[in-house]
């Protein structure tokens, strides 16, 4: 296993990391801006004043081109580029993808990628879309997985080795490959052929395909997701282990007239304000930038400034632990993130294997809360309680409880716990005083569980009008249920 990666902090799936290359550490998740050796909107060796701490470019398109090709040959990549930082380089596969065919070999782009420096090399996988015949998908995959293992044993030293997660829409061989590939050794390794889904906002796919091939990864691999620039997703994709993000979207938006937000993406033609203070915002009007010259840079420039702020505040909820509620709050941007949002959290018991087990503290922040891997986590450890004699719960404390050997709070969505864990995480959690059904359903669930763990215990269940619903029925049948009016 590779040890050019580096987890130091973690909260749900997501992690910051140190990711060591020929040309330095970089520090993870980040974005990759994409540079286009023929044509430069903003210059490379002004990206580390975005933030920028690694770039990615094409070597197709440096090889395809004489004088590019003379020049990165003779000077290196970096001095091509004019960047010093790490550089990754990709081998033609998106081409591939488009137009069918491409003019070069993999052995051939691979020791290509070696002779001008690049630091992350990465072969000439096939993407293969989405949706198309399972048949199809496994003989685009075979050919894939020859292709990579020969740049397996091209590439010895040096420089690092992609290895492409490929399989379509079809998880069991998203996960087998991605298994595969971890045999392999690679070193860093990318979701390939994402962008469809992206473009047509299928986030609840997209997370299938993340998860799946993470499933089948080395839980310390370093994940690169191709073709995710856009800042509305980074949160979610972070959160369920995703490292590496790489786009033009930048550049390709601003062509298009496009500012990009962190909840969404602006048509410069409806902006009547600058909803950001970057460098650009804060010394432009929207009509100034609308009859500047040089608009499209202006607006390259900006949608990189917001770009890097998205990150560095994803980083930030990372140390705070507070990463899930950031998701949740950038998936409510959009109805398809939202549906993102709930098959993240169809995975559950998946995150919470990797979810830190302490943090500050919980927000509610939705029905979808109801179902975090802490309240799994809570559900799964339940036995470690044990209540004998008479036990009373309530959503608060009185003074009539002193009667009871037990007292329990009840609070949704976690369920009845005791009162001396009020103040400790996660039962410290904020949450909304009339509840959603979600997140009555799941406490009752968790309060059912700790009373049939105890059978030698009494318990009183106080019910309040908020917290009606059909479960009670169940829970009356193993508890004395006193109904409260509030």
């Amino acid at each position: 296993m590779s040890t050019i990666f580096e987890i130091v902090h973690k909260d749900a799936a997501g992690r910051i990391g140190r990711l060591t290359t020929p040309h330095g550490i970089v520090e993870t998740p980040t974005v990759m801006p994409v540079i286009n050796p023929n044509i430069q909107l903003i210059k490379s060796h002004e990206m580390r004043g975005f933030g920028a701490e690694v770039l990615i470019t094409n070597s197709y398109i440096i090889y395809r081109r004489d004088e590019l090709r003379e020049c990165a040959l003779k000077n290196g990549l970096h001095s091509l580029l004019g960047f010093d930082g790490p550089i990754m380089t990709d081998s033609g596969s998106f081409q591939l993808s488009i137009y069918g065919e491409v003019e070069v070999t993999n052995e051939q782009i691979i020791k290509f990628q070696q002779k001008i420096g690049s630091d992350i090399g990465v072969p000439l996988d096939i993407p293969t879309p989405p949706d198309v015949s399972r048949s199809r998908v496994e003989s685009e995959l075979a050919t894939t997985m020859e292709r990579l293992t020969e740049a397996r044993k091209i590439v010895t030293d040096g420089m690092l080795l992609a290895g492409p997660v490929q399989g379509s829409t079809y998880k069991d061989l998203r996960e087998k490959c991605a298994r595969t590939l971890s045999e392999l050794d690679f070193d860093v390794y990318p979701l390939g052929a994402v962008v469809p889904l992206m473009e047509s906002y299928r986030y609840a796919d997209l997370v299938d395909v993340i998860v799946s091939s993470k499933k089948g990864l080395h839980p310390t691999s370093p994940v690169h997701l191709f073709g995710a620039g856009h800042p509305m997703m980074f949160a979610l994709a972070v959160a369920i282990g995703c490292d590496l993000f790489d786009s033009a979207a930048y550049a390709l938006y601003a062509k298009d007239a496009r500012y990009i937000t962190s909840n969404g993406t602006y048509h410069l033609e409806d902006l009547h304000y600058l909803p950001c203070s970057c460098p650009v915002c804060s010394s432009h009007t929207a009509e100034e930038i609308k009859n500047a010259d040089n608009r499209e840079e202006l607006l390259a420039r900006h949608n990189l400034y917001v770009t890097f702020e998205e990150m560095r505040l994803v980083k930030q909820s990372i140390k705070d632990g507070n990463l899930l509620e950031l998701v949740e709050l950038r998936c409510r941007a959009h109805p398809r993130l939202l549906e993102g949002l709930k098959q993240a959290y169809s995975y559950s018991a998946w995150l919470e294997k990797y979810d830190r087990t302490s943090k500050s503290t919980f927000f509610y922040c939705g029905s979808e809360s109801a179902n975090r891997p802490e309240i799994l986590r809570f559900s799964n450890r339940m036995d470690r309680f044990t209540i004998t004699g008479s036990a009373i719960i309530r959503a608060t404390e009185t003074k009539d409880d002193s009667k009871y050997d037990n007292v329990l709070v009840f609070k949704p969505p976690f369920g009845a716990f005791p009162v001396e864990l009020g103040e400790v995480y996660p039962f410290n959690a904020e949450v909304v005083s009339n509840p959603d059904n979600e997140a009555v359903e799941r406490g009752l669930l968790n309060t059912i569980k700790l009373i049939e763990l105890n059978p030698e215990a009494e318990f009183t269940f106080v019910i309040e009008e908020r917290f009606k619903h059909p479960l009670i029925g169940l829970l009356a049948e193993i508890a004395n249920v006193v109904e409260f009016e509030r």
